[in-house]
């Protein structure tokens, strides 16, 4: 599997190079892509996405077969178990009331269903959206507790600072200062789901692995949003609402970024906060798909891919994090941020909990799942991460 993926990486890396060349050709004859030139830009940008995806996924799978290693070694029996999102054998023993029961949809899942998968000589896989759920409970400093009290986090305003003292002098005092505390709460994210007995026990499609992947996608996309752009009341308050301008847009260019622009958010951040591991850049797809395109003014591309495993791509040397939730180039949207990203704290409560219920809905035989996952989020240090804002038209 190593190398394989290998093989994905080094392609990847071809592919850049190819289309580096494209547009170094265009810039040293002052002219933009041609539609040929383009239509090949776009097949090498889609081609190293895909190649990105690929490489996500084997990472994943080797990570979840390890994990499932060490839970065979350890089964658990409790009647009511925690299970992540890839689990797919928590699921089964949710469903078939060893613990408790999980599932997903909006609807009820029968095997009558339009859609639905059937045992009838269909397929054995289930064809899955692709849908990036984002990084901000990767990226954050997550803060796990047992119960949902508030929970006030301390900030510094002032540093102490000394001073020349004379011998024999008294040394004069100097506090730090803090500023308001923080106070984050654990707002409740949660879902019901409904699903047939039948659908359970004679479906030909491994539903409840279908399910267990749905977890990850029916929590984990909304939490994301909540923790990228949620505006703090009835929600999270999100990295990108917290963060602090860095950088203001040019006007007449519909609220897009030059590579002068991302070079003055990088250093729009204090120098402390900016050597600190974790910081870089957080943007959608479209935006980062965009500085493929960017080069300094020493004709150097500022974007570089990831040459090995597990690494992410760079902008100005800095790690790039993609982020769904985080709009497009805009006037007036801030559409890139920048920063130490682990100083955006996440208060977690336990992990996701998934229960099931064969009394709810007892007289249809419909198993009932409820998964809950209790967050919010705040970004206590407000200088560590800035955003660019696009300018007005």
């Amino acid at each position: 599997m190593s190398e394989y993926l290998k093989r994905q990486t080094d392609l990847r890396a071809t592919a850049w190079e190819e289309a580096k060349n494209l547009l170094d050709a265009a810039a040293s004859e002052s002219r933009d892509l041609t539609a040929e030139e383009n239509v090949i830009y776009e097949r090498i940008s889609e081609d190293m996405d895909n190649r990105a995806r690929v490489i996500e996924q084997i990472t994943k799978d080797e990570e979840r077969a390890q994990r499932l290693d060490v839970a065979a070694a350890s089964v658990r029996t409790d009647e009511v178990a925690p299970a992540d999102d890839d689990d797919t054998e928590s699921i089964r023993k949710l469903a078939r009331g060893e613990v408790r029961s999980l599932e997903f949809e909006k609807r009820d899942l029968l095997t009558s269903s339009t859609g639905s998968p059937v045992p009838t000589s269909f397929f054995q896989e289930v064809l899955l959206k692709a849908r990036l759920v984002g990084p901000m409970l990767t990226t954050s400093t997550i803060i796990t507790t047992a119960g949902g009290e508030n929970l006030q986090i301390p900030r510094v305003n002032t540093y102490s600072a000394a001073t020349v003292a004379a011998e024999a002098a008294a040394i004069g005092e100097s506090d730090p200062a803090f500023s308001a505390f923080i106070t984050m709460g654990a707002f409740k994210f949660s879902y019901l789901v409904q699903v047939s007995r039948e659908m359970i026990e004679d479906s030909g499609v491994d539903i409840l692995g279908f399910l267990a992947d749905q977890v990850g996608q029916g929590i984990g996309f909304n939490v994301n949003n909540f923790l990228t752009v949620g505006t703090g009341t009835t929600q999270p308050n999100g990295i990108v609402t917290a963060s602090t301008l860095g950088v203001t847009g040019g006007t007449g260019v519909s609220g897009a970024f030059t590579a002068d622009n991302l070079i003055d958010l990088a250093y729009s951040v204090d120098g402390a906060a900016r050597m600190l591991p974790g910081a870089g850049f957080m943007m959608n797809g479209a935006s980062i798909g965009k500085t493929r395109k960017l080069k300094d003014t020493a004709g150097q591309f500022v974007f570089a891919p990831s040459l090995a495993v597990g690494t992410p791509d760079t902008l100005l040397g800095f790690p790039l994090v993609e982020n769904p939730a985080i709009v497009n180039t805009a006037t007036s949207a801030k559409s890139v941020i920048f920063g130490h990203l682990p100083s955006y704290y996440v208060r977690q409560v336990g992990g996701i909990r998934v229960d099931s219920s064969t009394d709810f809905a007892f007289s249809t035989d419909l198993v009932t799942l409820r998964t809950i996952l209790r967050v919010d989020g705040n970004l206590p240090q407000t200088s560590h991460v800035n955003h660019f804002v696009g300018g007005a038209s």
